[in-house]
């Protein structure tokens, strides 16, 4: 619990787990954060729209196992992709943001 101790925010909490921005660690962890917020994302927009996984792979044009990977985080997915699934799929726009 030392390793705890001084942690006053969020960020140094990441930083004593994972690692500086920029190490390999770090680098492995923001991505799993990322595909998370992505999967949940699209499973939420999926049952907003009250469509299954395969009828969401019917609209966009891929397949509703590839849906499934996605929705549990386990798929590597392309950008273009993703804009089908949520624009053509979902009718959903996307913005994104570089920080």
């Amino acid at each position: 619990m030392k390793k705890y101790e001084n942690i006053k925010s969020f960020d140094e909490l990441v930083d004593a787990e994972h690692g500086k921005i920029g190490t390999e660690s770090r680098n492995d962890y923001e991505e799993n954060s990322q595909m998370f917020i992505i999967s949940e994302m699209l499973k939420e927009a999926r049952k907003e729209a009250k469509m299954t996984q395969e009828q969401l792979a019917e609209k966009a044009g891929t397949k509703k196992s590839y849906i499934s990977k996605l929705e549990n985080g386990r798929g590597n997915i392309q950008l273009s992709t993703l804009i089908r699934i949520f624009e053509i799929g979902l009718n959903r726009r996307i913005g994104l943001t570089f920080l």
